[in-house]
């Protein structure tokens, strides 16, 4: 079977290592792919977000199957324009991307079907949300509407920070249209997890929980990026809470797409806060996590190909999806000054003997070397039967890859590690 990935980053790259492990699949492309995914798939010059392109690319080509992995082409509806060409995909269809692609659409939909979460208030003007905010609880979080490569979301400890969000989202348009509309609502404590759900609009199956890291420093400081490290599974997710979050969030949300006439396929993420009054959604999104997919994927014992198949057509309530029983830890190497401004095109250099998989994200090929290309460079994740392990080989590889400007966080896990021994 000729299968397409569409996207270029480390979640992309490491779908790609993922379905290579399938024998039925003869050729494997990505569009647009990167440097480093070049080592294992096609890479064509497509953008993810150039979607006639995508579908003349899958007619050419004869391609028996897609993956649209990012969320800028299910917004746009790729899944949409993929199947009326006759292409299976896995993916949510537009009017089901929705979930994400709209912050108002689903703090609504969580509202009008009980579905816990954080109060809220939307507004269309800046200068109703400046009024609101006058007496407002502080923190505060301020979310754009629409999608801003996970940097849509501000968490403001002063008012002053409050006032400048909503300026900076809505009238300078920091975020384009993305910022038209905003969401203000209060702001929950607790530890966070992240759960990624298989579904077919049907049955939902949850994947190994984990735990993200968003911020740029050391201790959780700094900006919110679009993650630089992530752990499974998270020690703060038992089973008494996962089921809690099955019967009351996961399998609700899937029911109220469907009574909205948006039945969901996919991959649906379910960013959760474990609150003192019980677990509630931060956030949905309508595709794999990144850096999430880097550690939740090394833990999938069944071949994703087949869970992609059966989601596709319906049938995952007959597929069985095992997990590992170990864990996984991802560094994110990035480039220094990420998320802000940051230098490009240094050489990479990465020893073949690792005991890791390094799964690249920001760079790209250039007089046949990698060189770095993007903010969070690569991913190196190390797999082992306990999280000290795992994260001592992530670390233990990171410091031997080389290339100029190189930053990383030296923390991830620790929260986890100290969950664990209490």
């Amino acid at each position: 079977m000729k299968v397409m990935v569409i996207g270029g980053g480390g979640r992309e790259h490491a779908i790609v290592k993922k379905l290579k492990e399938n024998k039925e699949i003869t050729a494997l492309y990505c569009l647009p792919g990167n440097g480093g995914i070049a080592k294992d798939a096609v890479c064509v010059p497509v953008a993810a977000t150039d979607l006639e392109g995508i579908v003349r690319f899958a007619k050419e080509k004869d391609i028996d199957y897609a993956v649209v992995t990012p969320d800028d082409p299910l917004a746009l509806g790729a899944v949409d324009l993929l199947e009326a060409a006759g292409v299976p995909c896995f993916g949510p269809n537009k009017n089901a991307a929705i979930i994400e692609a709209s912050k108002v659409f689903s703090k609504e939909l969580m509202q009008r079907y009980g579905i816990p979460t954080a109060r809220y208030e939307r507004f269309d003007n800046a200068d109703d949300a400046l009024r609101y905010l006058e007496n407002a609880n502080l923190p505060i979080v301020i979310k754009a509407d629409g999608l801003a490569l996970g940097k849509g979301v501000i968490i403001a400890q002063t008012r002053e920070e409050a006032e400048q969000a909503v300026l900076a989202m809505m009238k300078d348009r920091r975020f384009g249209k993305s910022g038209e509309r905003i969401v203000i609502e209060e702001f929950l404590e607790g530890p966070e997890v992240s759960v990624l759900c298989f579904t077919d609009g049907k049955t939902l199956v949850p994947m190994v929980s984990s735990m993200d890291h968003k911020r740029a420093g050391e201790g959780d400081t700094g900006l919110n990026t679009g993650g630089m490290g992530t752990i499974a599974p998270n020690p703060c997710y038992t089973a008494k809470i996962a089921e809690r979050c099955t019967r009351e969030i996961f399998l609700p949300t899937i029911r109220a797409m469907a009574s909205e006439g948006r039945p969901f396929k996919g991959c649906l993420y379910f960013g959760l806060m474990l609150t003192k009054d019980g677990p509630k959604v931060i956030e949905y999104n309508c595709r794999f996590g990144d850096p999430e997919t880097q550690v939740v994927l090394p833990l999938l014992k069944t071949d994703l190909f087949t869970v992609m198949r059966a989601v596709t057509e319906g049938k995952l309530a007959e597929c069985p999806v095992e997990f590992d029983d170990g864990a996984a830890a991802c560094v994110i190497l990035a480039s220094k000054g990420y998320p802000g401004s940051y230098e490009k095109g240094y050489p990479i250099s990465i020893p073949n003997d690792l005991d890791a998989e390094v799964f690249v994200a920001g760079a790209k090929e250039q007089d046949g070397r990698l060189v770095t290309s993007g903010g969070r460079v690569l991913g190196v994740t190390g797999k082992a039967p306990s999280l000290k392990e795992a994260l001592n080989k992530a670390y233990a590889a990171a410091e031997q890859i080389r290339f100029e400007n190189v930053y990383y966080r030296r923390d991830i896990g620790k929260r986890a590690l100290a969950e664990q021994e209490d």
